[in-house]
């Protein structure tokens, strides 16, 4: 008997084997199903993928062969058959050849391996991880035909095996964006947080410094203290834009719970405490729903709102509609404010994207809000899509996932 050799590049191959990270000892049935039609189409009755590891050969398939997952590389068949990547080795009689005729496996009394024929699988950097091999227990060959197919299908395992490298790949890369967006959550959480206290600080001191300096402080100082508090303010509502979306992921996770449409608009309502000037529609017929309330609440809550700030209507009109079908809810929210241009439709609902234009107290937008209805409505399985003519109106649609 002969042990097999190790090929030049044994380092580099062990390496490439160990980054595809096959599971041992678990069948899958891609690869069983491979090793089956091996069987049926050579007319043998063992076919195996075997991996050849540093001391150790193990099975990723076994097809017919004894009920075991691994072998010893130096008994192994497969570990010559990889010493010639590119060819098939076959062995029609062990018993004739000075590398198997007194290996274990042949002269096994009750089940010896007579026969052999490998494909080595070669990976995308050509190094041969292992082979698909199929045995018999007594003498055999191979037509043109079968070798062709057991080439054939040890293809076939090499794009399953590619398509395992590449699986991790992309499971990596999705684990780091993961983490770095984790990071980029927390520290947006932590500065904003940590922001919000001297910028309400100051805020209050502009107030006081105008009320008791008021006297001392000229008119351009009481211009400057006036557009000091206008920035804090500016850059405090930045700040909860961000807290709120960052935070959106934890409105979704809140439970679905069953309640009426109209009670839930009366208490936005009350929330954005509305001045009498604006004048807001509820659907004509009340809708009982089952999903996640909070995060439906904090939808029309920024788009209500962006109805009323974007409005230079003397009476402001807001018309919500909704509906239902077997699969979805339906809502529709159309004000008659001051529209959105043709050209920019596509960005509204990016994150920090702004459209230049200023609401009914001369502030710009900071990009957040409408980002952050999107991100709730797609995290409800839905979809939200805008329509707007210039001057005269803008109309959300967006439907969510029945529960």
């Amino acid at each position: 008997m002969i042990h097999p050799a190790k090929p030049i590049n044994e380092k580099e191959r062990l390496n490439a084997l160990n980054s595809i990270e096959l599971l041992k000892g678990i069948s899958e049935e891609e690869f069983d199903n491979i090793t089956k039609l091996a069987s049926y189409i050579c007319k043998t009755p063992i076919s195996l993928i075997t991996l050849v590891e540093e001391e150790k050969n193990w099975f990723k398939s076994n097809h017919g062969g004894p009920p075991i997952t691994e072998s010893e590389r130096k008994y192994s068949h497969c570990g010559h058959a990889i010493l010639e990547p590119h060819d098939l080795m076959e062995v029609e009689d062990m018993r004739k050849d000075l590398r198997f005729r007194d290996n274990p496996f042949t002269t096994n009394p009750e089940l010896p391996i007579l026969y052999y024929a490998g494909m080595p699988l070669i990976d995308n950097e050509g190094f041969a991880l292992g082979t698909l091999c199929v045995l018999d227990t007594k003498i055999n060959k191979l037509n043109d035909e079968q070798k062709t197919a057991l080439k054939t299908l040890a293809k076939q395992v090499e794009k399953l095996f590619e398509l395992r490298r590449k699986n991790l790949y992309l499971e990596k890369i999705k684990q780091q964006l993961d983490d770095h967006n984790s990071l980029l959550k927390d520290f947006a959480g932590v500065v904003s947080h940590d922001m919000k206290m001297p910028l309400a600080n100051m805020i209050i001191t502009a107030d006081l410094l105008k009320v008791r300096y008021k006297d001392a402080v000229d008119e351009k100082g009481q211009e400057l203290l006036l557009n000091l508090k206008k920035s804090a303010l500016k850059l405090s509502d930045y700040i909860n834009g961000i807290l709120n979306h960052y935070e959106s992921d934890r409105i979704v996770a809140s439970e679905e719970v069953e309640f009426d449409l109209h009670h839930l608009l009366e208490d936005i309502i009350d929330l954005l405490n509305i001045n009498d000037n604006c004048e807001i529609n509820f659907p004509q017929e009340n809708m009982f729903l089952k999903c996640n309330r909070s995060a439906l609440e904090q939808i029309f809550i920024n788009l209500i709102n962006n109805s009323i700030k974007y409005n230079n209507k003397e009476k402001i009109v807001i018309d919500i509609e909704s509906s239902m079908d077997e699969n979805y809810y339906h809502f529709t929210v159309t004000d008659n404010g001051i529209g959105i241009p043709e050209d920019q439709l596509s960005n509204i609902f990016k994150l920090f994207k702004t459209l230049y234009i200023t609401d009914r107290q001369g502030n710009q937008g900071n990009g957040i809000g409408l980002s952050t209805v999107k991100k709730l409505v797609e995290s409800l399985n839905g979809k939200i899509s805008v329509s707007s003519v210039l001057g005269e109106n803008t109309s959300f649609k967006f439907d969510i996932k029945r529960a």
